[in-house]
């Protein structure tokens, strides 16, 4: 999409995806591993994450997260209604542990700061404790707990909310 501005940090460089980084994140996007936690279940080939590439909905955008070896993961958002937006992503394994995610989301939600953006927030299994972590570290307060809300090919999940407002960024 012509409004996902490429952004900059020290290491990692992140622009719009494109349908043809299906390729790089086929791997992780397979991985049972990886997909755990995700509302969907691993992508079962190359093809079928093209098209869920290609298939974004109005007002969202992604970003490919680029490091030495090239696109590693993504970082999404999403706008809910004017001055909320949800952020979502995705890593691949061999980069856990780096830091490479906090770096990767961090710049995004400068961004949507930067544009207006009054609140984000995040939508997270709370068995995902990697990822509730990462939205502590960054800030996001968890807001509550939906029981039941999602069917996932994991069985029927709770979510938990996290948010953080743009007056509480310390980025």
């Amino acid at each position: 999409m012509s409004d996902t501005p490429t952004l900059a940090t020290p290491r990692l460089t992140l622009r719009c995806l494109a349908p043809d980084d299906a390729a790089a994140l086929f791997p992780a996007m397979a991985d049972p591993a990886v997909m755990r936690w995700w509302s969907r279940g691993p992508f079962v080939d190359e093809a079928e994450l093209r098209r869920y590439f290609a298939d974004r909905a109005a007002g969202t955008r992604y970003w490919a997260v680029m490091d030495t070896p090239g696109v590693i993961g993504f970082v999404f958002a999403a706008e809910r209604r004017p001055g909320v937006s949800e952020i979502g992503y995705l890593i691949g394994p061999a980069h856990w542990g780096r830091g490479v995610a906090r770096e990767a989301v961090s710049a995004v939600i400068t961004h949507l700061f930067a544009s207006g953006t009054r609140r984000i927030f995040a939508d997270v299994d709370p068995d995902a404790q990697a990822s509730a972590r990462l939205l502590e570290r960054l800030g996001f307060v968890c807001e509550g707990r939906l029981r039941e809300e999602w069917q996932t090919h994991i069985g029927v999940r709770d979510t938990l909310l996290y948010a953080l407002l743009a007056r509480e960024w310390r980025g």
